[in-house]
């Protein structure tokens, strides 16, 4: 037992600090050292609420720690031999390292999609996802803001995905990457990405801010979580995207 809470202490370091400092660094960047060249690209122009930020970081240090021990967990399982990560390149094709990051992307956005949808029935909505709602006008802190009881939700997936798809660590540090900078700069609430990125074949099929930042003020679309193929497929996706997107890119 005090070998597992060390890990997760040590986790909940790694997260929570790993969470901070790419926020830090996403808010100097793009609300400060570049704040006039991105000014017009702000998606929502209604002001945030006073100590939002405060909020947001509480949440998040939160949904840190159960991040925390859902990875001590497994760690605890794979020294057991429980699960399907591997340490040693030929154990698979090479190959199989890029496809086992888009199986896993793909299916945590399948998961999430429908859980998405399910958080926002209005007998599970109040009690599970408004604390992420509450943030209607998001910045990069909003990232991590989360519920304890959808963060438990979130923090399930992933692991259990390890016991069935086998996956190199170095193919799990992507992922986690990914799902960072992702959730960072879908929430960042400045557009990022260049003028007709949602034309391109990449481009159609990936969120930004502005696909994510119609969810926080309209509720009732763009419930994805990287790829927008379920809300293309269920019709789900705003109808007021495009037109935004052009307009908040515009300037290039």
């Amino acid at each position: 037992m005090i070998i597992f809470i060390k890990t997760a202490l040590v986790f909940f370091l790694a997260i929570f600090g790993r969470y901070v400092l790419i926020v830090l660094l996403f808010q100097y960047l793009f609300k400060i050292k570049f704040k006039e060249q991105f000014a017009l690209r702000e998606v929502s122009t209604k002001p945030r609420r006073q100590w939002q930020d405060w909020r947001e970081i509480g949440h998040s240090a939160f949904t840190s720690a159960i991040f925390a021990l859902a990875a001590a967990a497994v760690v605890q399982a794979w020294q057991r031999g429980w699960t399907k990560i591997y340490t040693d390149w030929h154990d698979y094709p090479l190959l199989w390292l890029v496809l086992s990051v888009a199986i896993v992307l793909v299916l945590h956005e399948t998961y999430y999609y429908w859980l998405h949808r399910w958080m926002h029935r209005p007998g599970v909505y109040k009690w599970v996802h408004k604390a992420h709602h509450d943030s209607i006008t998001t910045s990069a802190w909003t990232s991590f803001s989360f519920h304890p009881a959808e963060s438990i939700l979130q923090a399930i997936v992933l692991p259990l995905m390890l016991f069935v798809i086998p996956i190199h660590v170095v193919a799990i540090g992507v992922v986690l990457v990914v799902m960072t900078l992702t959730s960072i700069i879908n929430h960042l609430n400045t557009e990022l990405y260049p003028k007709d990125f949602y034309s391109h074949w990449f481009g159609k099929w990936w969120i930004g801010a502005t696909h994510h930042s119609l969810h926080h003020s309209q509720f009732k679309y763009n419930y994805g979580l990287y790829f927008t193929f379920w809300d293309k497929w269920m019709r789900t996706e705003s109808p007021d995207f495009k037109a935004l997107f052009n307009k908040k890119t515009a300037d290039t």
